[in-house]
């Protein structure tokens, strides 16, 4: 069965699975690596079109509220209408929603694989006949057929969900119970649908704790966020997590470099029971190899979906409480006199909205290697981007046929690599079975007094 979802079907079910290339965005989410892996951690929200700006600031202040200050430079005067305590529960939402995460595979049995290909091969021009017409007897409307690269693309339409539903089912496609109602409303929408399968011989061939957040709202041509006031009394380095949102696209730094991390790398099993610490390592070596000096991006998308989800989308009304005041309001809230922004209006229906595009960027800074605010611009860079690292659990079954064992063989050299990709990642020191050195999971040794690693850091 073919395990390539779909993109709109990964979007409406997490369960789904399929057995695709480590770029594909497909699988089961497992795990996420949010803001709590990290202390001293600051979080800000820039909401941004034209000049119109709304900053909202969290932090991971401790101890007892009265002793809490911010001091933020802010370029305009600011009027009590400009000022707003926000939710600290939509932060974390985005939070979530944008946390650079883990997914998992199963692979396919590849002796399955191998005779349902036989059967493909034997009369192709025959079973593509049956399949035009099956589709047509569903209301189903294959529009065009590509190979691309590996894959084999499908262009659908379809008169009904049901017969759609029907057709991919047949097809093999693994789609959730009860989807025809959501298909059905991509349907009103007069959408097509975009499927893909990998071709298999393509393939071989291509071979922390927080008060409440505060939002300001004001104009200014400046896109910058003031970062030094906040090291004057700062012990070591701190952590920013920065989260815009814009209509055009992708923000980035334009006096500092923009590095996206390392992502879509296969890792060893054994990281799906570590994944803070393995996220932690690989930050801490990122940062290392650039000095201390690069903002990093940890995700770049449009708000409208995500593939795979580690949270839900934001909806309209988070987004709108968040300050994105171009969400459609009542056409009688027109600003009024000496008034910057448009009073939030009802929320339209449905999920996450339409023109919000959410970049997520990380920095680890000190004065001395960010002795200058973080200027800002948004480019129209609209290219989907996540921190993503992907776990394969190998086929257990039966392989008595020629592509089991090549299976058996590829599967050596496939966790070589990802225990080479782990090393290479994170900088820590393997063993040979690819599980860190001195992890907690080696007993002490015979001479040492048992007491001696009882609380050793």
């Amino acid at each position: 069965m073919k395990r390539l979802v779909p993109v709109f079907l990964a979007v409406l079910a997490a369960a789904l699975v399929c057995a695709a290339p480590a770029h594909a965005f497909c699988g089961f989410f497992v795990a996420k690596a949010d803001t709590k892996l990290f202390n001293k951690a600051s979080q800000v929200v820039l909401v941004r079109d034209d000049d119109r700006t709304v900053m909202t600031m969290s932090n991971d202040f401790q101890g007892d509220p009265k002793e809490f200050a911010m001091v933020v430079p802010v370029p305009t005067f600011l009027q009590r209408e400009q000022i707003h305590v926000a939710d600290r529960a939509v932060i974390e939402h985005l939070d979530a929603y944008s946390a650079p995460r883990l997914v998992e595979y199963t692979d396919e049995d590849p002796c399955r694989q191998e005779i349902e290909y036989m059967k493909v091969m034997s009369a192709p021009a025959a079973a593509g006949a049956m399949r035009d017409t099956r589709a047509r007897s569903l209301g189903v409307h294959i529009e065009a057929q590509y190979t691309v690269g590996e894959y084999d693309i499908v262009i659908l339409s379809a008169e009904q969900s049901s017969g759609l539903e029907t057709w991919l089912r047949e097809e093999g496609y693994r789609i959730p119970d009860g989807a025809s109602e959501v298909l059905g409303s991509y349907l009103k929408q007069n959408m097509r649908f975009f499927v893909a399968k990998v071709n298999l011989t393509e393939q071989a061939r291509l071979g922390f704790h927080y008060l409440r957040p505060i939002s300001v709202a004001y104009e200014s041509p400046k896109f910058m966020l003031p970062i030094r006031l906040g090291m004057v009394n700062a012990q070591g380095p701190q952590e920013l997590f920065l989260y815009t949102i814009t209509r055009k696209g992708r923000v980035e730094t334009t006096n500092y470099r923009t590095v996206k991390l390392p992502t879509g790398m296969d890792v060893p099993e054994s990281v799906k029971d570590q994944f803070g610490p393995f996220y932690q390592a690989m930050f801490a070596k990122q940062v290392k190899d650039q000095d201390m000096r690069a903002v990093f991006v940890e995700y770049a998308w449009n708000m409208n979906w995500c593939d795979p989800c580690a949270a839900d989308p934001l909806s309209a009304k988070e987004l709108r409480d968040l300050g994105v005041f171009w969400l459609p309001g009542p056409a009688d809230d027109a600003p009024a006199s000496g008034q910057t922004f448009r009073r939030p209006g009802p929320m339209p229906p449905g999920g996450g909205a339409q023109d919000a595009f959410v970049t997520r960027l990380h920095l680890r800074y000190d004065g001395a290697h960010f002795p200058e605010d973080l200027v800002l611009q948004t480019t129209g860079d609209r290219e989907n981007f996540q921190g993503r690292y992907v776990l394969r659990h190998p086929f257990t079954g039966s392989l008595e046929c020629d592509a089991g064992r090549q299976y058996q063989q590829s599967l050596r050299e496939r966790r070589k690599t990802e225990a080479a990709n782990l090393a290479q990642l994170t900088g820590w020191e393997l063993d040979e079975s690819g599980r860190k050195v001195g992890d907690g999971t080696s007993t002490p040794k015979a001479d040492e007094p048992w007491y001696k690693t009882l609380w050793r850091e």
